[in-house]
This record gives structure tokens, C-alpha cells and sequence, in this order.
């Protein structure tokens, strides 16, 4: 086989069609000059609006401030617990931490790395105040029975939808699912800035005018402050990039749902390889296409596609939250996430990622577990 030379994602295929409109949206910030909370701000607010179906969107610095203002603005703080799970970036706990809240862990599905809506209830004390679902790599959590749980113990639902944008759950957009939810755009997401980028959605008038006080200093009139805050706001040229971008999300995702299947068909022989489960009610963003093998060769699988060849993959998450070095013996083993850890790789994979280039990373996977 030749070798080649694959990222696990190639950001500049996407962005190359889209370099002029993006030279001149950022041309308007400059002759605008207004880089904090400009017209692009508002305007790119309104379109995720009208994209996710949702009545409010605030624009922030960060997916982690979303979590962390999102939460505030529910009312979420000291003395609360807050359920999540232990598979997922360590922004999700640390957002619930920042807020003032103590996480809880909830172990997952082995099959679709996000929570187990079965182990919900027996985690919930008086002191629950807020389930926070992660959308794992891009699949929808069951909303259905969790939100049945929600309601059932009167508990808040704010989503971690920072790798979903634009997936669905049984036709409505994710993030537009629980009382409010934390999108992140950092560059590599399926809607990705040229920076650091965040949004809080909502369909509560409350909540979105806290956000948004929270997010600008605590004041709703400058120079008033009324609460303790933050500086966190999404900045116009970021604003302005997105904007460009926002309209091809769809057709993005579609490109990575079309790249999926052609994975899951390419390995579907390759013994000891397991493919990502989608459930069928679920419209999948693919922000990620992530196997599961043995945890006894996963390690020697990265290392020779990368050395032998010059395939990138990633490995999301090598550690569950709950064993992080910050709550090392805070919390109880979380025996399915930390399995888990150890088995997943992620493979390269972008919207507009050839075949030939898959067929390729099919095949040194076949050969490399083959050998071992």
C-alpha cells in the first residue's frame, strides 16, 4: 500500500470554496468597526435562531461559558447537584464546577457512548437540581426517556449539544430539546470559527436575559452592574465567519452521514472492529466516527496506522472524567466509561473526505489487526 499522509480532519477542503464570501464578510467587520457585540453578532444570532428552531440564542466565548452562564441562568448553583455523564470533555464537569454545582456521574451505553437514561433515577438525591445530557460524537441522547425522568422529579434539562449541532432527534433539532443548550464552535466542530466561539440557545425570555447580563459584566445598562458576570461574548469577526458557514451546515452533515456508511461498510468485515451503533430514531452529525476494538490492541492500532501509514486518528476520551487526576477518589468507578476509554479511535473523517482516502484507512486497519 502507499503510504499517504491523512489528518483526522482536514479543515481547509470545506473552507476553500467559502474564502472569498469570508474575506468579505470579514472586510465588513473592518470597515464596520464595531468587534464587540456588532450587527454580525446579531445577525448571526437571528440564523441560528431560525436554523434550530429556538427563540433566543446568545452569543458567547466558549462551548465551557455556555455551560457554565447557562446553568447560572437557570438558577443552577452552590448546594446543587447536577447529573452528566463521565464520557466527554472535561468542559462539561468543569462547567457544572465553575457554576457552583457538584457533578454526578451517570455511567453510559456502551453502544452509543452517551448516558444510560437506565441508570438516571437511582443517581438523583434531594439535592438534584439539573441533567445535563451529552450528544457524544453527534447522536442524540434518548431525550424521550429522559426528559420523562426530568419531568417526573421536576429537574431542569440543559443540553451539552457541543458536538451536535445539526443533528437531530425524531425531527427537531438538537438544542432545541431541554431548557436550554451549550453549543461550542471551536474550529473543529462541525460549525467551527476561526477561534474560540460559543451560543446558548433557549426558548426561555428569563433565562436568555440573564445570559445574556451574565455574559456582559452582570449589567444589562453599561456601567449598571446588577449581578457578578463575566466577560464572555461572541465577537463580531467570529460572528461574521459563522454566518458564512451557517448555511452550509446541512449539506456538511450530510457529507459526514454519506462518509459514515461508507466506513461502516469498508470494516464491516474486520474482525475485532466494532462500528459505531446508531439508533434508528436518530439523524447522527457524525462530528465524529468513532470504532471500538479490543483495549489490548487499540494503543498498537494508533501507533502503526500513524507510523506505518501516515494515518492520524484520535482517541476521545483516554481518560473518563470521573478518574481525572482534579477528582482522583472523589467519585466511584464508573466501570463502563472507563472500559470504553480504553477501546475507542476515532478515524479521519470530514465532509467532503474522498473514498479512495477511506478505502485506504480501511485497509491498513484490516492489515494492522490482522497482525496483532
Amino acid at each position: 500500500m502507499a503510504q499517504k499522509n491523512i489528518p483526522v480532519l482536514d479543515l481547509s477542503v470545506g473552507i476553500n470554496p467559502l474564502k472569498n464570501d469570508i474575506s468579505r464578510a470579514i472586510d465588513a467587520v473592518i470597515q464596520e468597526g464595531s468587534f464587540i457585540n456588532g450587527p454580525q453578532v446579531k445577525a448571526f444570532e437571528g440564523a441560528v435562531c431560525q436554523y434550530a428552531g429556538v427563540q433566543h440564542a446568545i452569543g458567547m466565548n466558549s462551548g465551557t461559558d455556555a455551560i457554565v452562564i447557562g446553568l447560572r441562568a437557570l438558577g443552577v448553583g452552590p448546594g446543587d447537584e447536577v447529573i452528566t455523564s463521565p464520557f466527554t470533555f472535561f468542559a462539561t464537569a468543569e462547567g457544572i464546577n465553575n457554576a457552583g454545582a457538584e457533578v454526578v456521574f451517570v455511567d453510559i451505553d456502551p453502544a452509543t457512548f452517551n448516558m444510560d437514561p437506565a441508570r438516571i433515577e437511582a443517581a438523583i438525591t434531594p439535592r438534584t437540581k439539573a441533567i445535563m445530557p451529552v450528544h457524544m460524537f453527534g447522536q442524540s441522547c434518548d431525550w424521550d426517556v429522559i426528559q420523562a425522568i426530568a419531568q417526573k422529579h421536576k429537574l431542569l434539562l440543559i443540553e451539552d449539544a457541543a458536538q451536535a449541532f445539526g443533528a437531530q432527534y425524531q425531527g427537531k433539532k438538537v438544542g432545541n430539546l431541554g431548557h436550554a443548550a451549550a453549543l461550542s464552535f471551536f474550529p473543529s466542530k462541525n460549525l467551527g470559527a476561526f477561534g474560540d466561539a460559543g451560543m446558548l440557545l433557549t426558548n426561555d425570555a428569563k433565562v436568555a436575559e440573564t445570559a445574556r447580563m451574565l455574559g456582559t459584566h452582570g449589567s444589562k445598562k453599561k456601567y449598571y452592574n446588577e449581578i457578578l458576570g463575566y466577560n464572555s461574548r461572541l465577537d463580531s469577526i467570529q460572528a461574521a465567519v459563522l454566518a458564512v458557514k451557517l448555511p452550509h451546515l446541512d449539506r456538511a452533515i450530510q457529507g459526514r452521514r454519506q462518509a459514515a456508511q461508507r466506513y461502516h461498510e469498508i470494516l464491516e468485515s474486520v474482525a475485532r472492529v466494532e462500528r459505531p451503533y446508531v439508533q434508528n430514531w436518530n439523524e447522527h452529525s457524525f462530528h465524529q466516527y468513532t470504532i471500538k476494538v479490543p483495549s489490548t490492541h487499540r494503543d498498537q492500532l494508533k501507533a502503526q496506522l500513524e507510523e506505518k501509514y501516515k494515518i492520524q486518528t484520535m482517541v476521545y476520551y483516554p481518560v473518563s472524567v470521573n478518574k481525572l487526576p482534579i477528582y482522583q477518589g472523589s467519585y466511584q468507578p464508573m466501570p463502563v466509561a472507563e472500559k470504553v476509554s480504553g477501546e475507542v479511535l476515532s478515524l479521519p473523517i470530514w465532509p467532503e473526505i474522498e473514498r479512495a482516502t477511506q478505502e485506504y484507512v480501511g485497509k491498513a486497519i484490516k492489515e494492522v489487526m490482522e497482525g496483532l
